[in-house]
C-alpha cells in the first residue's frame, strides 16, 4: 500500500527590507512521504526568500518535470523556478532553458559542497542560474520548527534571514554560490 502525503497548513508572513515585500501568506503543504522535515522546511524558506503574489508551490518532489516552486505571469510564462538540494547537470540545464530566472537551494553540508565543485563550471554559461547553499547547520535548526500546523514569522535584511515560530528563533545565511547576470 503506498503511503500518502502528509497534509500541513502553514501561514508564513514575510517581512523583507530587502525588496520591499510585507505579506502573509496561507499554504496548505503536501509532504510527500520521503520528504524529510528539514526539506519541508527548505521548501517554505526559499518560498519566504521568494514570496510573491503569484509564487505557488508545486507538485515537487513526486515529479521529475516540475521545480518545487514556480512562477508564472499572467501569460503563462515560467518567470522563476526554484529547485531545491543537488539537481544533476541535465536538470539544471533543462531549468535554464524552461525558465527567465532559475534558483537552485542547495543544502547538505559536505554533500553539497561535493555537487557544487562537480557541476559549477558547467553553470557558468547560464546567466539566468543562481545558486544559494544553506548550511547543515541552519537547515537542522529549521527542521527542528516543523509541526502541522506551523505560523512562521521570516525577516529577510541585507541578505541575513531569521526565521521565528512561536518562541524559536532562528538565524539563517544564506550563501550565495552563484548570482545570476539579470
Amino acid at each position: 500500500m503506498a503511503l500518502k502525503s502528509t497534509i500541513y497548513k502553514v501561514e508564513i508572513s514575510v517581512s523583507d527590507m530587502d525588496r520591499h515585500y510585507y505579506e502573509t501568506h496561507k499554504l496548505t503543504v503536501a509532504k510527500h512521504p520521503s520528504e524529510t522535515d528539514e526539506r519541508l522546511m527548505v521548501r517554505l524558506l526559499a518560498f519566504a526568500l521568494n514570496a510573491h503574489e503569484q509564487l505557488e508551490m508545486t507538485r515537487g518532489i513526486s515529479t521529475d518535470d516540475e521545480p518545487d516552486i514556480w512562477q508564472k505571469s499572467l501569460s503563462g510564462e515560467l518567470e522563476l523556478w526554484v529547485a531545491l538540494g543537488l539537481p544533476s547537470e541535465k536538470v539544471v540545464r533543462q531549468s535554464c532553458n524552461k525558465a527567465r530566472k532559475v534558483i537552485i537551494y542547495s543544502y547538505g553540508g559536505r554533500t553539497a559542497d561535493m555537487w557544487w565543485e562537480k557541476i559549477k563550471n558547467s553553470t557558468t554559461r547560464f546567466g539566468n542560474l543562481q545558486v544559494v547553499n544553506f548550511s547543515e547547520e541552519d537547515t537542522s535548526a529549521l527542521a527542528r520548527l516543523a509541526s502541522r500546523t506551523m505560523r512562521l514569522q521570516v525577516n529577510i535584511q541585507d541578505g541575513d534571514v531569521m526565521v521565528s515560530v512561536d518562541e524559536s528563533m532562528i538565524y539563517v545565511t544564506p550563501v550565495e554560490w552563484k548570482n545570476a547576470d539579470l
